[in-house]
C-alpha cells in the first residue's frame, strides 16, 4: 500500500512540475499585421519590394506572399518570445529565369531566417545573408493593423 502512495505521488508531482514548467503562451502581439518586405538587388535578381497580409496568432507569426506553389510565392512562420524576439524561418519559390546556380538546382526553391523584433504595435528584422555568397540583404518592417478590415493593397510582384 506503501509503494502505490509513492508512486502516486511521484506522478502527480510530476504531473504539477510540467505544468509549472510549461510557459503561457505570448498573445499581446495576437492580431492583423502588414509586412513591408524589401530586398537588395543580387547578381542574378533585381531590387524588390513587397507589402502582405500576416497574422500572429498565439505568439505565432504566419505571413504569405503569392499563391502556395506558384512563382514568386513566400511563406514565413515562426513563434516569437515574450521580449518580441523571433527568428522566422522563409522558404517558396523565386520567378523562372530569376535564380542563381544554386537555387535553380534546388528548383527555385528557397529558404532562410530572418531575426526579427517585435513591439506590441511594431517590429523590425532582417534576413540572415549567411556567408554572403548565397543570401543578399533583406529588411523587414512589420506594423499592426489597428482595423483589421482595412487591408493594405498588395504591391505588384517582381
Amino acid at each position: 500500500m506503501r509503494v502505490e502512495r509513492v508512486a502516486w505521488c511521484a506522478i502527480a508531482c510530476a504531473g504539477i512540475l510540467a505544468m509549472a514548467q510549461t510557459p503561457a503562451p505570448v498573445t499581446h502581439f495576437d492580431g492583423t499585421w502588414t509586412t513591408n518586405m524589401s530586398c537588395d538587388a543580387s547578381e542574378h535578381m533585381p531590387a524588390y519590394k513587397w507589402t502582405f497580409v500576416s497574422t500572429i496568432a498565439n505568439g505565432t507569426y504566419h505571413g504569405q506572399h503569392g499563391e502556395e506553389g506558384g512563382p514568386g510565392y513566400m511563406v514565413m512562420d515562426g513563434p516569437i518570445n515574450a521580449d518580441g524576439s523571433a527568428k522566422l524561418h522563409a522558404k517558396g519559390k523565386v520567378q523562372a529565369g530569376k535564380a542563381g546556380v544554386v537555387t535553380e538546382l534546388k528548383g527555385n526553391k528557397y529558404d532562410y531566417y530572418v531575426e526579427a523584433k517585435f513591439t506590441d504595435t511594431s517590429g523590425t528584422g532582417k534576413r540572415d545573408e549567411g556567408a554572403g555568397i548565397l543570401g543578399r540583404p533583406c529588411s523587414f518592417e512589420f506594423t499592426k493593423q489597428t482595423d483589421p478590415s482595412a487591408a493594405p493593397a498588395a504591391a505588384p510582384t517582381q
